[in-house]
């Protein structure tokens, strides 16, 4: 599943004529480290001087077939824009998940977490 793929229709009340859009109840728990990770890999590089002029987060997920369906395993792909060394990118990123992402450790327990980078000119 991707970030854009994170809200669908649904019909919460029968005699409503069209659906309404909502967030399915679990998904915010998935959205949670990729956002505060985000934000936090952005401040990093900036921290660090490093010319970051963008940041980007794709989230793919896998939850368990049977309940209680947790998730099972979760992925980042970071889209850095700016001239930023690889090295610099890793070591944020590595330090937005180990040290100062909560979302991330909690989730950690029961998903398999993974991320990739990439780093746009």
């Amino acid at each position: 599943m991707c970030l854009i793929w994170m809200v669908r229709p649904t019909r919460l009340n029968p005699k409503m004529a069209a659906p309404t859009w909502h967030l399915a109840p679990w998904r915010p728990y998935s959205l949670a480290p990729a956002v505060a990770r985000h934000t936090t890999l952005f401040l990093i590089l900036k921290r660090g001087r490093h010319p970051v002029t963008g940041c980007s987060v794709k989230l793919t997920s896998e939850r368990a077939e049977t309940d209680p369906k947790v998730f099972t395993k979760i992925h980042m792909h970071f889209t850095i824009t700016g001239n930023v060394p690889a090295s610099a990118a890793e070591r944020a990123i590595a330090m937005s998940h180990e040290k100062y992402c909560s979302a991330s450790i909690m989730l950690g327990k029961t998903a398999e977490m993974t991320t990739s980078f990439e780093i746009l000119p």
